[in-house]
């Protein structure tokens, strides 16, 4: 099968507008937010746990706090300092897991590196795990069941495909990158979708021989400039989740050369305006799941 390409391949690719795309989403869920409210009298909360001083996981989280309010939700930041213990941390999920007018919750991460992810992970309840990182959650990815909550990145990598490639069936995907949070989880929901998946990890071989068979690619290593274009299939869709920040001029760059890997592509996410829009919008949107669901 080929991908149904709107222009010559001699051209630049598509640039897909993760902005656009998350906006356009936004809209969709504020609907929802607003029938909620109008039928039920509530709003969906979202708490969001932060441990320690990591500037960029303080941005990331005051994000997402501007735009639940944005579209008229509850967002509560809960800030614990780095030496906190473990059982505090978990006594303070528990408190959340029992209180009904919060419906999602994150743990912000990367977490300190003294603390056991898998122990606070595995507390948070799997009806508010809205960032789908809990083993059930994970476990019924990979059952193929629809009732749980899926990671937020697989699944905004998964929409700004489709509004190139509405139809997967039978395409080779590729996935740079196994790690539960992008890896491992887009390989079940590009599988779901009827493809053919292949995810590379650190110890693949010749891995840009295999990107090159690639219908699909997804990128997900934090190595900044990985991906050059021979590691690209003419017309591919090239889906770039690295968010690297660059030394010396502070700006962001991803795991793929945009510039280099632009000329072979049919379609390609940028950095920034890509991905990260379409993260914290399907994050946005499993609040609303799990409100809709209480």
């Amino acid at each position: 099968m080929t991908l149904k390409t709107t222009f010559p391949l001699s051209q630049r690719a598509l640039i897909i507008d993760g902005r656009s795309a998350a906006t356009d989403l936004k809209a969709i869920l504020q609907k929802r937010v607003n029938k909620l409210y109008r039928d039920r009298k509530f709003k969906p909360g979202l708490a969001v746990i932060r441990i320690g001083n990591d500037s960029a996981s303080a941005i990331y989280v005051a994000s997402k706090m501007k735009q639940c309010k944005e579209l008229g939700m509850r967002g509560f930041e809960i800030a614990l300092p780095t030496n906190i213990s473990l059982k505090k941390i978990l006594s303070r999920i528990q408190d959340i897991n029992e209180d009904p007018e919060i419906h999602g919750l994150v743990v912000q991460l990367p977490l300190p590196k003294l603390l056991n992810k898998q122990k606070i992970l595995s507390a948070i309840d799997p009806k508010k795990d809205v960032d789908g990182l809990h083993p059930q959650n994970l476990g019924l990815l990979a059952a193929g069941a629809s009732d749980g909550f899926s990671p937020c990145t697989p699944l905004g990598c998964l929409h700004l495909i489709h509004t190139f490639q509405p139809d997967l069936k039978g395409l080779h995907a590729v996935i740079v990158g196994a790690s539960n949070l992008v890896g491992k989880p887009m390989g079940l929901l590009l599988l779901q979708q009827g493809c053919t998946i292949s995810i590379l990890n650190s110890k693949t071989v010749t891995p840009s021989d295999i990107a090159r068979t690639a219908d699909i690619l997804v990128v997900a290593t934090g190595k900044v400039g990985l991906v050059t274009k021979k590691w690209i299939k003419p017309g591919a869709i090239v889906i770039d989740v690295g968010i690297n920040k660059d030394e010396k001029t502070g700006s962001l760059k991803g795991d793929v050369i945009f510039h280099d890997v632009s000329k072979v592509a049919g379609a390609i996410t940028p950095v920034p305006g890509g991905v990260g829009p379409m993260t914290v919008a399907y994050l946005l949107s499993n609040v609303i799941r799990a409100a809709e669901c209480s």
